[in-house]
């Protein structure tokens, strides 16, 4: 009998013994799988994210070539206008209380020419309207108005050149847009009808792609609307200037035939 508890106690000790041995081969098993996965990542380095120009490629190329391709030349164009009208509205500001002042002196020193050289040798439509004004002063003021008058108007159409198509793009370019949503929509549902079952991975992207297209759309629009407000900001700004130089014009011209 006691042999038999002996031999039970035996082999009891020796599983418990290989249990314990089996937990620590675990354990260091875990050890080292984790020891190697940390490996990896260090070796693998850092997660590179997306940059904002790489992912705006990305939503580009998904959008399609189709509508996307043409939002993107309204954009291009409408950046091209902004461009050239700010290049010019900034060329056409001057200080007109600068050049009142120096047509002033130059009436009342060398006359007539001396002053209409002094609109020569300055930039902008202040400058032109004085200088078309001097030109009538000999026959009359009334002669001298109408000339500013008509002169005025024209300097403002050239301030307004190519505005129009500006504002031709910032609304054509949500148009387009909703256009290609709509028809990414409708290509979307006739997948649905295809297939005769709405499963949302059948239409998940055609819906992504119609949703690209306007918000691009938009995103153009925005973007235009920003440099035409400044730009009408810039006339506005330039044509009260040139109201303002008319007047004193008119006025320097009455004052310089009553001496």
């Amino acid at each position: 009998m006691k042999k038999i508890f002996s031999i039970l106690a035996i082999a009891g000790a020796m599983m418990i013994g290989n249990v314990a041995n089996a937990n620590t081969a675990v354990e260091v098993a875990a050890t080292t799988t984790e020891a190697v996965s940390s490996l990896q990542d260090d070796t693998a380095g850092p997660v590179v994210k997306e940059s904002f120009h790489q992912g705006l490629k990305k939503r580009f190329i998904e959008g399609g070539p189709e509508f996307m391709g043409i939002v993107l030349i309204c954009l291009i164009l409408g950046l091209a206008i902004a461009i050239e009208r700010i290049i010019y509205l900034n060329l056409s500001t001057s200080n007109s209380k600068k050049l009142q002042k120096s047509v002033e002196d130059a009436l009342a020193s060398g006359g007539v020419e001396a002053a209409k050289e002094v609109c020569r040798n300055t930039k902008g439509p202040v400058a032109s309207i004085y200088y078309q004004g001097l030109d009538r002063a000999d026959e009359s003021i009334d002669a001298a108005e109408k000339a500013v008058v008509a002169y005025g108007g024209v300097q403002m159409g050239q301030l307004e050149k190519n505005v129009s198509w500006l504002s031709l793009f910032i609304a054509l370019a949500p148009m387009l847009g909703f256009m290609g949503t709509v028809i990414g929509m409708i290509q979307a549902f006739d997948k649905i009808e295809q297939a005769g079952d709405m499963d949302p991975a059948l239409v998940a992207g055609g819906i992504k792609v119609a949703l690209l297209t306007t918000v691009f759309g938009l995103v153009v629009a925005i973007i235009l609307q920003i440099f035409y407000n400044y730009i009408v900001a810039k006339i506005d700004s330039i044509v009260n200037d040139m109201e303002d130089a008319s007047i004193s014009l008119i006025d320097i011209l009455v004052a310089n035939k009553k001496k």
